[in-house]
């Protein structure tokens, strides 16, 4: 058997000065030292090409609604393929849940925390959520936990030089559709939910011109008669004002990813939410 020196490493020692077991196994950690050092010197100064393999990449799906249901879980990470599409999740999940696929055409997504269409072209740990028809901080919009108080939010909105006030409260009623509601939950994807109604905000303003805006949803339970979403728009005058509230309270229900499950004596159902504006991409396609 040929012997020899062992690597760089171990510079100096031979192991023709070792006998039996202790002879062996330097020789083969002289062996395996030589084969570290061979590929050190082939990868030294150029990357390493792995032709024809495809490395996976993980990102993380966001579930809510009624989408958390079918999925039996708020979140997961999956492996796409480097350079896959927000297409490719949808596929992959009308394979992995099959009544999920009554569902896609319907649905927005959201590729860390903005709209995205199916043609987006997702990066390694992207957040991509997949969001059904929505139902239902600080500066101008907030989303609490605690009961809303409108009294301070009106005191807070108004100022000397308002001629007009106007409040919409969303309240939680006793009954949908001739069932007895016991209660309803509130969820959101708060962040991007914070962020929608930050911009609806300041959409407002441009749009009415009235002087000032506050939006303000509560999550988590409701009991019947809480107030679950507050609108406060304060302006010179009363028509600019009407409008303003009005236009923020319907698109806030349907763009805006907050959702509600209704809860009745013989069961519990996530609300149908409104279809989602044109401009928002679906998950179809």
């Amino acid at each position: 058997m040929k012997r020899g020196r062992l690597g760089s490493a171990i510079r100096g020692f031979n192991c023709r000065s070792l006998t039996g077991t202790g002879n062996f196994f330097c020789l083969i950690t002289e062996v395996l030292f030589q084969r570290l050092a061979r590929l050190s010197r082939e990868s030294r100064g150029a990357r390493v090409k792995l032709t024809g393999l495809v490395l996976p990449m993980r990102v993380h799906i966001l579930f809510f609604g009624i989408l958390k249901d079918l999925a039996g879980k708020s979140s997961e990470w999956i492996e796409l393929r480097d350079g896959a599409k927000v297409a490719d999740v949808l596929a992959h999940y009308q394979s992995v849940i099959p009544r999920m696929k009554e569902s896609i055409a319907s649905l927005a997504v959201a590729v860390n925390q903005q709209y995205a269409g199916p043609e987006t072209v997702l990066k390694a740990d992207d957040e991509v959520a997949l969001l059904p028809p929505v139902s239902g901080g600080s500066g101008r919009a907030s989303i609490v936990r605690e009961p809303i108080d409108t009294e301070g939010v009106l005191k807070r909105t108004k100022q000397g030089e308002d001629g007009a006030a106007v409040v919409f409260e969303g309240v939680v009623r006793n009954q949908t559709r001739g069932r007895k509601t016991l209660y309803l939950d509130y969820e959101a994807y708060e962040q991007m939910a914070l962020d929608q109604m930050e911009g609806l905000a300041e959409q407002a303003l441009r749009q009415f011109q009235v002087r000032e805006v506050a939006l303000v949803h509560r999550l988590g339970r409701l009991q019947i008669g809480e107030t679950s979403v507050l609108i406060a728009v304060a302006s010179a005058h009363r028509a600019p004002a009407f409008d303003a509230c009005r236009w923020l309270i319907d698109t806030l229900k349907r763009t805006v990813p907050i959702w509600k499950k209704e809860y009745f004596e013989d069961g519990a159902v996530w609300a149908a939410g409104e279809p989602f504006p044109a401009e928002i991409p679906r998950g179809s396609f």
